[in-house]
């Protein structure tokens, strides 16, 4: 019975909680397309990171027209991971999660070699609040930029740490393979 009511609680305090993914993404609202650098991107999906029953963020993955997602990954071509969060996240916990992640997806060497660019990355971070917008766009040209609700945070020339970074959500190992598989679906 104490069940029934601390769901039933949750239920009528937290009406969000149980919005639908068409909802959400709407909410997020995702343009069609974007432009980085010279390059004309669309959006090839999008989907809804769900953890432990409460939508967290909205992702969308941006490439080339002429390109399926999953080759856009495959070849260094121009890309952008959007999210939109509906949540309060401390920006010490969006760092612990990227570091399980990568420790996961990268030997020793290749930590080591990337962690400077790394911190550096993660000092632009704050604590995120609902409706922030954050993206990574790689350009192989240009590397890597960090967007924070449409202003640039962090750029890096360091292609190896743009492809580790952005492998956070779309190599194997990531955060979530059920974003992953959605995000890179052709």
């Amino acid at each position: 019975m104490r069940l029934l009511w601390v769901f039933t609680a949750l239920f009528v305090l937290s009406g969000d909680l149980f919005a639908s993914t068409s909802e959400r993404l709407q909410e997020a609202n995702f343009p069609n397309t974007r432009v980085l650098e010279q390059s004309s991107l669309e959006r090839k999906n999008q989907s809804v990171l769900t953890y432990l029953w409460a939508d967290v963020y909205a992702a969308a993955f941006y490439a080339p027209a002429q390109a399926s997602a999953s080759q856009t990954i495959n070849e260094p071509l121009d890309q952008r991971l959007e999210l939109y969060y509906f949540r309060n996240i401390d920006s010490q916990d969006v760092i612990k999660a990227a570091w399980v992640t990568l420790e996961r997806q990268h030997t020793p060497d290749t930590l080591a070699r990337l962690r400077p660019d790394v911190d550096a990355l993660h000092g632009t971070f704050r604590d995120i609040r609902p409706g922030d917008r954050y993206a990574l766009n790689f350009s192989p040209e240009n590397g890597l930029t960090l967007e924070v609700n449409g202003q640039p945070a962090f750029t890096s020339p360091n292609t190896e740490l743009a492809k580790a970074y952005l492998g956070i959500w779309l190599s194997p190992n990531g955060l979530s393979d059920k974003l992953r598989t959605s995000l890179l679906a052709d």
